[in-house]
């Protein structure tokens, strides 16, 4: 767990936005992982991949047309570099400001770099949780709540659940050991609820 934020000292407790209940204690908290979350959210890979190729355009058109290469290229190295620490830097601050919790009761994320903001999600109101996880062990937990509950896209990107438009799902995304904090909560919701309505499936990417 990273130091707390001093942007945050109106909490009682990191990523809590009130104390909580007699009775009720955190199991896990956690943010998602830097690099994990440029990768998969912020598509760093695909950003500095695309201005990589505009640079070899760029290149092989002054070559042909007689140009020095380097000199008609480097401007577009420089901005294809520049457009790819924007984005980690992006994902940082997103990381950074992030808190997941999972209590024996509920889930909560504190999300939001610029506008900070807090959702909490009670295990009665989850349907199922949907686990993928990458080879390194971070993955994305999804969260899909019953009923007519719908959460905002804009306001929860990009802790949510790629793909799913029609019906937001929030998501604790990029997180390290994902299999070990899933099975954390489809424990602690089964403890919780009288009958057990959370399942978590494990699906490799």
């Amino acid at each position: 767990m990273a130091d707390r934020d001093h942007d945050f000292d109106f909490e009682p407790a990191p990523g809590l936005p009130a104390p909580l209940p007699k009775g009720e204690t955190i199991l896990w908290q956690g943010q998602p992982d830097r690099k994990a979350l440029a990768r998969e959210a912020y598509k760093a890979n695909w950003v500095l991949g695309y201005m990589m190729v505009l640079v070899l355009w760029k290149g092989l058109a002054a070559w042909s047309d007689g140009l020095p290469p380097l000199a008609v290229a480097l401007p577009y190295l420089v901005l294809a570099l520049a457009a790819w620490g924007i984005v980690q830097g992006l994902a940082a601050l997103q990381a950074r400001a992030s808190i997941y919790t999972i209590t024996t009761e509920r889930v909560i994320l504190r999300i939001g770099a610029a506008l900070p903001i807090t959702f909490t999600i009670p295990f009665r109101r989850i349907g199922s949780a949907a686990l993928t996880v990458d080879a390194q062990g971070t993955g994305t937990i999804a969260l899909d709540l019953t009923g007519d509950v719908q959460m905002s896209a804009l306001i929860l990107w990009p802790h949510l659940r790629p793909g799913f438009v029609k019906k937001t799902q929030a998501a604790l995304r990029c997180i390290p050991e994902a299999t070990a904090v899933g099975r954390l909560l489809s424990d602690a919701a089964q403890t919780s609820l009288a009958t057990p309505e959370i399942s978590l499936a494990l699906a490799a990417e």
